[in-house]
């Protein structure tokens, strides 16, 4: 199980970086694990500022369909455009071609209160 400890995590099993005030996002290894193949990623709330924890998207595997949800609260400036064709990515390289959306984050010291890399590895009993 794959899970960098230069990132941050949440409960719900997404993955953040942040560089100054923009966060990037994605799915955990484990979570694309469970999943299975993706086969679509849906993000219609670019340019859209959003609360922790509000719904920005959805990813569909072949089985399922789950809501995405924001880590911080923020702006959604960019979403990884190459995965409207190789939703792929998702599955072969998570923490990185697989990122989903970067967020103007508005207030960067909530990152501090995400999961460490051992809290969840804690939490998914790895």
């Amino acid at each position: 199980m794959n899970i960098p400890s230069n990132l941050k995590y949440t409960k719900d099993h997404e993955w953040v970086s942040l560089e100054g005030d923009v966060a990037t996002v994605g799915i955990t290894d484990f979570a694309q694990k469970e999943l299975g193949d993706i086969v679509y990623v849906e993000v219609e709330t670019l340019d859209q500022t959003l609360d922790k924890d509000e719904v920005f998207g959805t990813v569909e595997a072949v089985k399922t369909v789950s809501d995405l949800f924001l880590p911080l609260a923020g702006e959604i400036i960019e979403f990884n455009e190459d995965l409207e064709t190789k939703p792929e990515s998702v599955n072969t390289d998570p923490y990185g071609d697989g990122w989903m959306i970067k967020i103007r984050v508005s207030n960067p010291n909530d990152f501090a209160d995400l999961l460490t890399s051992e809290a969840y590895k804690d939490l998914i009993g790895a």
